[in-house]
C-alpha cells in the first residue's frame, strides 16, 4: 500500500480518546491529557520517537470538524504545510478554513483528495468522527492506536458510532514504549474478511 490512510489516536484501555467535558479551553476533557504522556518521549530514539517521526512524515491530514476546531484549527498548518482536509457534515461559503486547510463534505471525495495530495506518503487521520466515517465508507487502511494503561471511565469514545457491521483487523506491528503500547492494525477489506 503506497500511501495508506492511517488513523493516529491515543486511547485509554476502556476506549476513550478524551476525558469527559471536552470543549474549548479543556480540549482533552478532564484528565484526558493523561493519554498523551507518551509524547514526552517524542524526541527519543525509542518507539515513541519513531512513531512521532512517522506521524510527521505524513503527506496530508484528514480531520473531523470538531477535532479541527478544538485544536484551534492548527492555525492552518498541522506540520510542514501539508494539506488539511476537514471532513464535515456541511460547509458553506462563509466557512473559511485557514492556511492549508479546506472543508470537504463527502467522505470518499475527501479520501481521494487526501491520497492525491499526500503523493507517496501516508495520510494521517485525526478525530473520532472522521475515523468512523472513513471506516464506514471502507476508506481507512490502517490504525495506529497508542494504547495507554489507564481506565478513564468516561469521556469521548473512539468507536461509538460504527454501525452494525463488524470490521476485521490484522495486527501488523506492536511497539512497547514507556507508559504506552503502539499498535498498528491493518483494516481488512470486505472481500478479505469473507
Amino acid at each position: 500500500m503506497n500511501n495508506p490512510i492511517r488513523l493516529y489516536m491515543s486511547m485509554s484501555l476502556d476506549g476513550y480518546i478524551a476525558g469527559p467535558d471536552d470543549r474549548p479551553g479543556q480540549e482533552l476533557g478532564r484528565d484526558g491529557g493523561r493519554l498523551f504522556n507518551w509524547l514526552d518521549d517524542r524526541e527519543s530514539d525509542g518507539p515513541s520517537g519513531q512513531i512521532y517521526r512517522e506521524a510527521l512524515a505524513t503527506g496530508a491530514i484528514i480531520s473531523g470538524r470538531r477535532t479541527f476546531e478544538l485544536a484551534g484549527q492548527w492555525q492552518g498548518d498541522h506540520h510542514d504545510g501539508v494539506p488539511i482536509l476537514v471532513l464535515t457534515h456541511e460547509a458553506d461559503d462563509a466557512d473559511a478554513a485557514p492556511g492549508h486547510a479546506r472543508f470537504i463534505t463527502d467522505v470518499e471525495d475527501c479520501a481521494r483528495q487526501a491520497r492525491a495530495a499526500a503523493g507517496d506518503r501516508p495520510v494521517m487521520v485525526h478525530g473520532a468522527g472522521a475515523a468512523q466515517a472513513l471506516l464506514r465508507a471502507g476508506q481507512m487502511d490502517e490504525m495506529e492506536i497508542h494504547l495507554i494503561p489507564v481506565l478513564l471511565g468516561e469521556g469521548r469514545r473512539l468507536f461509538d458510532h460504527l454501525g452494525g457491521d463488524h470490521i476485521e483487523l490484522d495486527l501488523v506491528r506492536r511497539l512497547e514504549g514507556r507508559d504506552v503500547t503502539h499498535l498498528r492494525y491493518q483494516v481488512r477489506r470486505v472481500e478479505e474478511a469473507a
